[in-house]
């Protein structure tokens, strides 16, 4: 997927919408660049660099206020730690996978993400984008392994607050 595909379609989502930018160093990272979309009640990030490879991007939805006006750090570092571990991998990834994170989603100590139960990644396909957009979704160990229901959320937002 190329990247204009990629701007293409989110700005369909968000077409008044000015997204945050950040580029990726060259050395060390698996990602080119990632977008923000300020949109209802959280961000909607967009990794660009792995389309060409793998044909598909991430997203990741975080919560956000409502005076929020630039979105945390954490999740474009989660972004790009996901690419490399997908890069590591024999095999594609697809919906329904979960990767343990072994920690915090938010990088928690490491990044400006909080303390957070969230500690399991579920690869979904973007409920709003389609299959060539995996959505990252962070649960709790007890959620993946359906000891514990997760609460209906359409867009599946990560919540790092509610656990």
């Amino acid at each position: 997927m190329m990247w204009d595909a990629v701007t293409e379609a989110l700005g369909g989502l968000y077409p008044e919408v000015q997204p945050w930018h950040v580029t990726y160093p060259v050395e060390g990272c698996r990602l080119r660049a990632a977008s923000a979309y300020p949109a209802a009640g959280h961000w909607h990030l967009v990794s660009y660099g792995l389309g060409e490879r793998w044909g598909f991007e991430l997203t990741l939805r975080v919560a956000r206020g409502a005076q929020e006006v630039q979105p945390p750090q954490w999740p474009f570092v989660l972004l790009d730690r996901v690419a490399a571990y997908v890069a590591s991998l024999d095999g594609p990834v697809e919906d329904g996978q979960w990767i343990n994170w072994g920690g915090p989603v938010t990088g928690f100590p490491h990044t400006d993400g909080p303390d957070t139960g969230l500690t399991v990644l579920i690869l979904a396909e973007d409920p709003q984008l389609g299959g060539r957009f995996l959505q990252l979704v962070g649960v709790t160990a007890d959620e993946a392994d359906g000891r514990v229901e997760v609460a209906e959320d359409p867009l599946m937002v990560t919540d790092p607050g509610r656990a």
